[in-house]
């Protein structure tokens, strides 16, 4: 019998002192046109999602940023408040004023906190005249967050509590305020107003959660 000389020396290599020898499976193979095809169907989906992703974290960027903004503004409230109640004489009346725009302004903030898409004219309308008419500022931005909360409360079952709280203490201190405004010697009544202001303030916060 003549030696078999077509053994394949990789059958006789393979498992020799360890030696494993890789055998590489077979690939499908593709075409180029169902590569060209696979490419260009993919490229735009690709391109989409990027562009969402990219838009979710610029909105998600700025809504940060306009909440922090207004929590920076209610920080302003209680300083102007703070001067305002603490002086005396002529210069009284000014803090006045400040402390009426600073309210005013951290309505705007709020405003725009919890919607984006409002109109530019209208926030710049608003901010040109927080200095001249603070209190017409501050009425026109709490009838916008009034009526967003109102409309989140009713699909979101969770928020019904905070809102009927809201409006309690809303109608509570828009009550004291007139108060306040046609009786100013009257003790405790600018005080129960800031404690109602302080709980419509606590419960429109959970419109930013």
């Amino acid at each position: 019998m003549g030696v078999q000389n077509d053994r394949n020396p990789s059958a006789v290599l393979d498992g020799l002192y360890g030696v494993q020898l890789g055998r590489p499976s077979p690939q499908p193979t593709q075409s180029d046109d169902e590569s060209l095809t696979t490419s260009t169907m993919q490229s735009p989906t690709c391109e989409h999602h990027k562009g969402a992703g990219r838009r979710q974290q610029r909105l998600l960027i700025r809504k940060n940023l306009n909440t922090a903004i207004y929590a920076n503004s209610l920080v302003g409230v209680g300083i102007a408040s703070s001067l305002y109640h603490s002086s005396k004489g002529e210069i009284r009346k000014f803090l006045r004023w400040a402390d009426y725009t600073m309210i005013a302004t951290t309505t705007l903030c709020l405003s725009r906190a919890l919607r984006n898409e409002n109109p530019r004219l209208l926030m710049a309308a608003s901010t040109l005249l927080l200095p001249f008419q603070p209190l017409m500022v501050s009425a026109l931005h709490t009838g916008m967050m009034e009526v967003s909360f109102a409309r989140r409360a009713s699909i979101e079952p969770e928020l019904r509590m905070a809102h009927n709280l809201h409006k309690m203490s809303s109608l509570l201190g828009g009550a004291l305020f007139i108060a306040d405004d046609c009786f100013p010697d009257t003790p405790y009544i600018h005080a129960a107003w800031h404690l109602a202001a302080a709980m419509g303030t606590a419960t429109c916060n959970k419109l930013l959660k």
